[in-house]
Parts: structure tokens; sequence; C-alpha cells
């Protein structure tokens, strides 16, 4: 068995081989990092592989009708615009900063999907029942990637808004391994329990959770199918 080092670098570089020879140079999805990183926007964006397997997903799902949870500058939006089959389809993502909706638009435009991408400014738990009341859902698949100790709340309101079939995606629920830790006061491990307790007693989901290692670190994803 050949020995290999482990730690972040080794995380960094597997992700930047499986970039270069899985995702491969995107002029569209660079623009927008660099963009994001000029104006001062954190750099907590999905990675190009994550990108990818949401892409992946969406296809698979052959979701037409999608909802982000937390656009930041728009880089897991255009992953998620690009699953969308051509000539139809619709993304909504929802943000709270203005700034980053700012960004997120131009980018998203930038890439060609002004048309089908609407970024709403605003809270999301206020965004979400506005969402029901105009009659946007059911949606196919719902990727919620925002403020961790809501994420509760917005795993309830992505079941009002889902539909037998949808596809539920939970981003950071590892947080480097305190979600494991049942005393942590941290809100954002508090938020990720809440919400695993909610996804494991639900009946109307089967539920998993992925660790993953790479350039964003020690984390995972939560991924949810509405069954009922």
């Amino acid at each position: 068995m050949t020995e290999v080092a482990t730690g972040e670098d080794t995380w960094d570089a597997v992700d930047r081989y499986l970039t270069e020879v899985l995702v491969q140079p995107d002029a569209v999805l660079e623009a927008a990092l660099r963009d994001a990183a000029q104006a001062g926007l954190p750099a907590i964006s999905v990675s190009p592989p994550q990108g990818k397997f949401l892409n992946l997903l969406a296809r698979v799902q052959g979701a037409r009708n999608i909802l982000e949870i937390g656009t930041l500058g728009g880089y897991s939006a255009i992953w998620l615009a690009r699953a969308l089959p051509p000539g139809g389809g619709r993304l909504v993502t929802l943000e709270v900063d203005p700034k980053h909706a700012e960004i997120a638009r131009a980018n998203l435009a930038r890439a060609g999907f002004a048309h089908i991408a609407q970024v709403r400014l605003g809270r999301a738990i206020d965004t979400l029942p506005e969402l029901e009341s105009e009659g946007a859902g059911p949606f196919d698949l719902i990727f919620i990637d925002a403020d961790k100790p809501s994420n509760p709340e917005y795993f309830d309101w992505a079941l009002k808004l889902s539909r037998r079939g949808t596809v539920i995606v939970v981003d950071n629920v590892v947080r480097g391994g305190a979600v494991a830790d049942a005393a942590s006061r941290d809100a954002a491990v508090l938020g990720v329990r809440r919400l695993n307790r909610m996804m494991g007693s639900e009946k109307r989901v089967s539920a998993t959770a992925l660790q993953t290692v790479g350039s964003k670190g020690y984390d995972g994803f939560s991924i949810a199918l509405v069954i009922g």
C-alpha cells in the first residue's frame, strides 16, 4: 500500500489536480471568483469540484426550477444555472447583503443567465415566505448555503417549497469536525446539529451526509430526498 501524506497541503494539491483533470479552466467562473475577491467578499464559495458536483446533481435530477439560499458572489449560482435545460428553467437565489447581490447579478449576467437567474435581496427568512405566497415552488433542487444558525428554519422552508422527488443539499455541515461535539456552544455548530436532528426524524425525507476535504478545509454536505 502506498503511503500518502495527509493534511491541508495534500487536500489543496488534490483539489488542484481534480480541478485540472475533471473541471478544467473556465474563464467565466474564474472571473466570478476574481471579481468577488476584488470586491472584498469572503472566500467561502464552493470549490470548483464541489461546484461541478452541484451542477451534475441538478442535471441528474433534471431540475428546471432551482432555489439557492445564500448567493454570495454568484459562483455556485452559475454552476446551478448551467444545469438548467436549454431554453427553459429558472434559478432563484436569495442574498441578504446588497453588495454581494450586486456582484452576483453582474457575474450571472456575464455568464449569460440574467434572463433565467433572479437574485432576491433580503433576509432569506423574509423572502422565503414571499416565494411561497407567489407560488414560486415547488423547486426541483434546493441548495442551502447561508448563515448556519438558521439552517433548521431554512430546511423547514425548503420542505414547504418542495415536492416529492425534490433534492435538498446543505453545505458546511461538518464544521471541521466540531459537529460531533455535543458540548459545543458555537451557534453555527448548534444550527447544524439541529438540522441533522430534523433531517433524521423527518418522515418526509431520506437524508444522509458526507464529509469532505479540499481547498475549503474539512467540512461536508447533507443531502435529502423528499419522499413524501
